[in-house]
């Protein structure tokens, strides 16, 4: 294997960081969201439990950060939606040549979300507030775009390294 491929192969463990990191982050927006939709349910039906004016909000953006986040780690794990119908009419280097351009597509994607969502998020989301939380900013509702942006662009840039190094790198039957 060629050094570059090898010094490079190093940074792994810094994605496997960031994919855990932004796994536990789903997780805990998900529990969030199913404590406060349990906690506004029953607010409506058993008189002793509130029922928050906020809980849908703030449902509604967590809802938003699992969305864009999950779909940030389906690309490290290559189960995001794909077309594979002509796949078996094509050579292998065709195919790993049409998916390395379809990754740098969505690379540019993630750029594009990190620079327009921060965009939206530091000016149209800081001038407004939530309507049952006056005190809260809108950031908070846009800021997904440029976080889930972010964690497009970490795991493209590996996706696209292991498809040069597929090139490169024939891959060898001892390592599973």
């Amino acid at each position: 294997m060629p050094k570059i491929f090898t010094a490079l192969d190093k940074i792994k463990p810094a994605y496997d960081a960031t994919y855990k990191v932004v796994m536990f982050i789903c997780k805990i927006l998900l529990i969030t969201d199913i404590l406060i939709t349990t906690m506004a349910v029953c607010g409506r039906y058993i008189p002793f439990i509130p029922d928050p004016s906020w809980s849908e909000e703030v449902v509604l953006t967590c809802m938003a950060y699992m969305a864009v986040l999950s779909a940030a780690l389906a690309i490290r794990k290559g189960s995001h939606i794909r077309m594979t119908a002509f796949d078996p009419y094509l050579s292998d280097k065709t195919i790993r040549f049409l998916n390395l351009l379809a990754d740098i597509a969505v690379l540019a994607l993630g750029i594009i979300m990190l620079v327009q969502g921060w965009r939206y998020a530091s000016t149209i989301g800081a001038r407004g507030t939530y309507v049952s939380m006056p005190k809260v900013s809108r950031f908070w509702m846009y800021f997904p775009i440029p976080v889930a942006g972010t964690a497009m662009i970490i795991f493209e840039l590996e996706a696209i390294y292991n498809h040069i190094k597929s090139f490169f790198v024939k891959e060898e039957a001892s390592e599973q």
